[in-house]
């Protein structure tokens, strides 16, 4: 009799056990928050695929340059102090795990519904995420072709495009070129139910730019300046001219450009233009008066102004002076 209760006890004692261990399995690596603990971690690998997979979610018509490798790792590392809480029962024999975590030191939230497929071994639970569709993050740039969005390059046909994004995670928009710039802004998406606030890049001329389009217009107004004392004219084909009812001793005509015109350029109806350019500059001669007779110098400063077309192709700009005569 002992020996069958000392039997009987060894018996209960390992059901005991295997039903502890059985409730062990199901509330860690069979529990309803391994996936997604799983697909957390294929987000901050960069792994996409294995993200959409876990996730069993489709892919709208979009962009998919924020669905793998440095562009989803980016997204996920804003992420901090990450917490996977306890599953809550929903209707149709799923669940709801949510994850808190903070951005930016802003604290969000997101929820995952997954639903029982079924067990293994006869008892341990198996959980899948309920099939679903990626979000999507709208971007779109002033007067550019391409900006960068988490650190990668990307195509903006006529300056917009749309992104298919994994969430939870942020997404940065920035546009740095050699002539044109637009400040960095983000976008968190926290849900494939809220949409993301669209991504507007301000393009801005750069100071480089400014730069070099002022260089150009200072030659253009140089090389004027020394043809109009070459040809010895008082109206040249410039932008610049003196009108005088003197005659004027031909060889003492000299031009000069005493202020140059400041370079202010803008978008305008898809394309940059260049704000009308206005300047100063000296006529000096020596001249007659048709009324006395009397010779007199000559020393006159005149206010111009003229526009000009301005094209930039990659890192080759050209500035076309427009006159009107």
């Amino acid at each position: 009799m002992r020996m069958a209760a000392g039997w009987l006890l060894g018996l209960m004692l390992a059901v005991a056990a295997a039903v502890v261990g059985v409730n062990v399995v199901n509330n860690t690596v069979a529990s309803p928050q391994q996936p997604v603990r799983e697909y957390l971690d294929a987000l901050h690998e960069g792994d996409g695929g294995k993200a959409l997979g876990l996730l069993r979610a489709t892919v709208p018509p979009s962009n998919a340059a924020m669905l793998d490798g440095t562009a989803l790792q980016t997204a996920s590392s804003r992420l901090a102090n990450v917490s996977i809480g306890e599953a809550e029962e929903r209707s149709g024999n799923q669940v709801m795990v949510p994850v808190q975590y903070t951005i930016d030191g802003s604290r969000l939230r997101t929820e995952f519904l997954l639903e029982k497929t079924g067990t293994e071994w006869l008892f341990f639970n198996t959980w899948a995420f309920v099939p679903s569709r990626l979000p999507t993050v709208g971007l779109t740039v002033v007067n550019a072709s391409e900006a960068n969005l988490n650190g990668v390059p990307v195509n903006m046909p006529q300056g917009r495009n749309s992104f298919a994004v994994f969430y939870p995670g942020e997404y940065e928009a920035s546009l740095n070129g050699e002539y044109f710039a637009a400040p960095a802004t983000r976008a968190t998406v926290t849900s494939r139910d809220v949409p993301a606030a669209p991504l507007n890049l301000l393009t801005e001329a750069t100071d480089q730019l400014r730069k070099d389009v002022g260089a150009k217009v200072q030659e253009f107004l140089d090389t004027c300046a020394a043809e109009a004392v070459k040809q010895q004219k008082l109206q040249p084909d410039c932008p610049f001219y003196f009108a005088s009812t003197n005659n004027v001793d031909d060889g003492t005509i000299k031009w000069t450009i005493t202020e140059y015109p400041e370079i202010s350029i803008e978008p305008f109806d898809g394309r940059w233009v260049v704000a009308p350019l206005d300047g100063k500059a000296k006529v000096e001669a020596v001249q007659q008066s048709s009324f006395t007779g009397a010779w007199s110098p000559l020393n006159e400063e005149v206010d111009f102004s003229f526009t000009t077309r301005l094209d930039v192709a990659g890192d080759t700009i050209r500035v076309t002076p427009l006159l009107s005569y």
